[in-house]
């Protein structure tokens, strides 16, 4: 049955009406939206490479580990203020003022670091390079059997070795406490660094993906009272570094050639190559599958007792 030209007009008329009102609809979202001129452009871009700029800091600082801690107190405090925890709220709220006096306290060091460095090299280079050389390749097999082959080789002539690995959080803090190596790990560069009457043997290596970062570094001493007396000042900073961040440390005593591996807080003796080889493994399946911004971290007290 031939089709009259009046429907055909109507059907057309009836589509552009249809697309009329969607448009009309769209403009009117629009509409609410401000509008966004040149100016408000170049806003954005800067504060967005400041924001960039300044979570970059956090994270090569202690201010990550310790900004964690802050977040969860705001997410108490919108608890309390939620389920009207009235004392409770009343107690953050006084606590408040006084909290950000301790925090700039707190982060004096950090901020005066950053602040040195802002004024020490030119701005542009630090938005334009935003890698800064960092090694972010796996912890690979290669690495694994290096580093096994290297604290065993030194395990047998009993050459003390401090040897970090670097996980989730961030050690630059450590590592500017050292010498830049910034070479491919190898057994006979880790034996030759602990090397006796050396320039690097003393302190610990601090090792990124598959990369030795920096020599001869200082480690923070733990606290922890349970630590066995028959351990020295090496196997007291291997822990002291795993109470800090989510590193696991390889230790060698220079006293009996034994092989100790530190995290979370513990100690665990390594009896032979596939023992270690197998927690390196752990490390490397974990760094995969895990992801660098946890907010939460269990930590396991007291486990591991230290041995000998």
């Amino acid at each position: 049955m031939p089709v009259k030209y009046g429907q055909l007009l109507g059907k057309d008329k009836r589509e552009v009406e249809t697309i009329a009102d969607f448009l009309d609809g769209m403009y009117s979202w629009v509409s609410f939206l401000p509008r966004i001129s040149k100016t408000n452009l170049v806003e954005i871009i800067i504060i967005a490479v400041l924001l960039y700029e300044l979570l970059t800091w956090i994270m090569n600082t202690r201010a990550w580990t310790l900004l964690k801690g802050i977040i969860v107190i705001l997410l108490f405090y919108v608890f309390a203020y939620v389920f009207r925890l009235d004392n409770i709220f009343w107690i953050l709220n006084k606590i408040a003022t006084p909290a950000v006096t301790m925090a700039i306290v707190i982060f004096q060091p950090e901020l005066r670091k950053a602040l040195e460095q802002l004024g020490s090299k030119n701005p542009f280079t630090g938005i334009l390079t935003f890698d800064e050389g960092r090694d972010n390749s796996g912890f690979t097999d290669k690495t694994i059997n290096e580093l096994v082959k290297a604290t065993f080789e030194m395990a047998k002539v009993k050459t003390g070795a401090l040897m970090v690995i670097e996980r989730g959080d961030s050690l630059k803090e450590i590592e500017r406490t050292g010498i830049e190596v910034g070479a491919v790990v190898s057994s006979q560069l880790l034996i030759n660094i602990f090397e006796h009457n050396t320039p690097l043997h003393d302190g610990a290596v601090v090792i990124r993906g598959n990369r030795v970062a920096a020599a001869t570094c200082y480690l923070p001493l733990s606290d922890n009272m349970t630590i066995s007396k028959d351990l020295g000042t090496r196997h007291r900073a291997a822990v002291g570094v795993s109470e800090v961040s989510d590193s696991v440390t390889i230790v060698v005593s220079e006293e009996t050639g034994r092989v100790t591996v530190a995290l979370e807080g513990g100690l665990k003796r390594i009896t032979d190559a596939d023992m270690l080889r197998s927690v390196l493994a752990g490390v490397k399946q974990q760094g995969e599958e895990g992801s660098r911004f946890r907010i939460l971290k269990g930590r396991r007290k007291n486990e591991g007792k230290a041995v000998k």
